[in-house]
């Protein structure tokens, strides 16, 4: 009886010993685990530097917006009195270039555009063609991005009027 127990005990030892890990296996195991929470910490670091980013970018857009007032009125001064404010033009218009903030195209005879452009009011001359007529807020562009539209007049015209018109 005492016999059966020590081939019982050895068993058991001999079944732990082929279940126990090597030392090879146990480093390449280590390694994978290492690998992987590497892995996981670069992905975490893009993560947080793309919100850090978008959040910067977020906090940009909103200053800009909060300025377009203020922008307008140097814009309205510099065109009721241009001989005066002349040298305040070329470095206001260097200033907003340095932002990456322009002016949307909406002189009068642009080709009306709905993704820059807002229509509150549209004269028809009987034609198909769309073109700004007036512009009564300019809108603007941030890094590419419409910050505002452009407040416009718009009247529709045929495309022979246009092409006489230039």
């Amino acid at each position: 009886m005492k016999e059966k127990k020590v081939d019982e005990q050895e068993m058991a030892e001999l079944v732990e010993e082929v279940l126990e890990p090597t030392a090879d296996e146990r480093i390449t195991e280590l390694t994978n685990d290492l690998q992987r929470t590497r892995a996981d910490f670069e992905n975490y670091r893009k993560q947080v530097e793309a919100q850090r980013t978008q959040a910067m970018s977020v906090a940009k857009y909103a200053t800009v917006e909060k300025f377009l007032p203020l922008i307008d009125d140097i814009d309205r001064a510099i065109t009721a009195y241009p001989d005066q404010l002349k040298p305040l033009e070329k470095s206001f218009t260097k200033t907003l270039n340095s932002l990456s903030l322009q002016k949307i195209d909406s002189n009068i005879g642009t080709e009306f555009n709905p993704d820059y452009h807002e229509a509150v009011a549209v004269e028809d001359e009987g034609g198909d063609l769309e073109v700004i007529a007036e512009t009564l807020r300019p809108g603007y562009l941030y890094e590419g991005n419409v910050v505002r539209a452009a407040m416009v007049k718009v009247k529709k015209i045929t495309p022979e009027t246009s092409k006489k018109s230039k």
